[in-house]
């Protein structure tokens, strides 16, 4: 009644010729576009990956790209030869060589994280609340490579302490005093 449920299907893999297309297209795009479309890669990769580092750099970049236009909006050149205009094209560029360098990290890294052919639940030491895992949609096992273990050494027996043996001899003499005494009523 208050299980965990179905797992989720586990999300499939595209092709790596697909993979490789949509590589290259985002790398062309904002390297063709002299940077001012690198934007687009960081946020494929953000969307892809879900993780909040992604979406941390994807905003970083559009602050970058936020500062590089506002050194090439002061620039009154058709060149942009001035110092802002060089400052912005230099920010913009390497802005754009970050962000295709970034995105081939994070795609890659993020397909080739192992997938296996079924969901495998969180491992509790005896199960959710009492009960077993479900299994149905576990990997199969994997013999692991046994190591063989040294059976234990027995420990060598070592005399008892003096103290030990005193007091069982006074022991003995108490309940021989106490028989003495029982048998005598």
């Amino acid at each position: 009644m208050h299980g965990h449920g179905h797992p989720p299907p586990p999300p499939r893999r595209p092709p790596t010729a697909v993979l490789v297309v949509l590589r290259v297209f985002f790398v062309a795009v904002a390297l063709l576009s002299i940077g001012f479309l690198a934007w687009v890669a960081p946020l494929r990769a953000a969307l892809v990956t879900h993780k909040r580092r992604d979406w941390w750099v994807f905003v970083g970049t559009l602050a970058a790209m936020g500062v590089s236009f506002s050194f090439l909006s002061t620039d009154h050149t058709d060149d942009f030869s001035s110092p802002n205009g060089n400052a912005g094209m230099i920010i913009l560029l390497l802005n754009a060589c970050a962000c295709v360098g970034y995105y081939l990290y994070a795609d890659i890294r993020h397909f080739q994280q192992p997938r296996y052919a079924g969901y495998i639940p969180p491992q509790h030491p005896a199960g959710a609340h009492g009960y077993p895992q479900p299994t149905a949609y576990a990997a199969p096992h994997m013999p692991q490579p046994r190591t063989p273990v040294p059976p234990p050494q027995p420990q060598p027996q070592r005399p008892a302490p003096a103290r030990i043996d005193q007091v069982r001899a006074e022991l003995d003499e108490l309940s021989d005093y106490l028989r003495k005494h029982e048998g005598g009523r």
